[in-house]
């Protein structure tokens, strides 16, 4: 198995990348291991067959939970919070994921370099519970979140119809702790230096990439747009979790045919140990590269 392969089917660690003035860096909190067929139900057992190479030894493809942070001199933005200390055994009986768990992202971010207190804006990409985690979570020995200076940044379709959300495990007590600190945004915002907002509804009503420029180069932050990158040459498969599957399929074909352009890179935040990359064209079609 090449190297290439493995990371395909394990957790990523801290990794980070320069993109000019900008020190982009993956931010683990866990990881959840996603039933293929259950993930992806318009996938065939002859797909995972010639996909092979994404599951791991359970049969399962593995997708890390965690958040980018974007350093810009000083400051700092983080994408989207991880799950939290929370976790739950694999039960045979959830046809969509398996075992997973969190907690680890404040001690990769002390890693970095970075407090909590240092984070000036939390932008997430939905209101899922594995991208909210951290922000609602009281930190360890404090009865309020980590992120004691951070406003909370979501697309206004994604906080105006936060009582539509496709996820119960979103609790109303979840979007509560939130709801003090948030501010709505709009498509083509700068919401930090270099950082746009680019809506990517499909998955929920109001989910979001964000685009970070500098110069001619830029990174592409898709969230839930895209789980693994098998969806890179296939587009077509939507996820069980995705509100309108028709609507997610659209964006993916875009944002595939984005990230094949010229200077520009990729981060997926579930995308296992491969969470940065690029899309090459090949023979068999297009084709996801770790960069980092």
């Amino acid at each position: 198995m090449s190297t290439d392969e493995e990371r395909l089917r394990r957790p990523s660690p801290v990794r980070s990348l320069e993109l000019g003035e900008f020190k982009l860096s993956y931010v683990p909190d866990g990881v959840v291991r996603l039933k293929p067929r259950g993930w992806l139900p318009g996938t065939t057992e002859q797909d995972w067959k010639d996909n092979a190479a994404f599951l791991d030894d359970t049969g399962n493809l593995v997708a890390t939970i965690g958040a980018l942070l974007v350093e810009y001199g000083e400051r700092a933005l983080l994408i989207d919070a991880g799950l939290g200390p929370l976790s739950q055994p694999d039960d045979p009986d959830n046809p969509l994921i398996g075992a997973l768990g969190g907690g680890e992202l404040l001690d990769n971010l002390a890693k970095l370099g970075r407090r909590p207190e240092e984070i000036e804006a939390v932008a997430f990409t939905h209101l899922h519970v594995d991208h909210i985690g951290w922000a609602w979570h009281p930190a360890p020995g404090s009865d309020r979140p980590a992120f004691s200076g951070a406003g909370y940044l979501l697309a206004e379709p994604e906080w105006n119809l936060r009582h539509l959300r496709n996820a119960p495990e979103t609790t109303d007590e979840m979007l509560a702790a939130l709801a003090p600190r948030v501010r709505t945004v709009r498509e083509d915002e700068e919401i930090f230096p270099g950082v746009r907002v680019l809506p990517t509804p499909g998955h929920t009503s109001g989910h979001t990439t964000y685009t970070i420029t500098s110069g001619d180069r830029r990174l592409i932050a898709f969230g839930d747009a895209l789980h693994t990158a098998a969806q890179i040459r296939h587009p077509e498969w939507s996820a069980a979790a995705d509100l309108d599957s028709a609507e997610s399929a659209v964006h993916r074909h875009r944002l595939v045919k984005e990230l094949q352009r010229p200077d520009t890179i990729g981060f997926g935040v579930h995308f296992a140990d491969v969470v940065f990359g690029r899309v090459d064209d090949t023979a068999d079609g297009p084709a996801w590269v770790p960069v980092a």
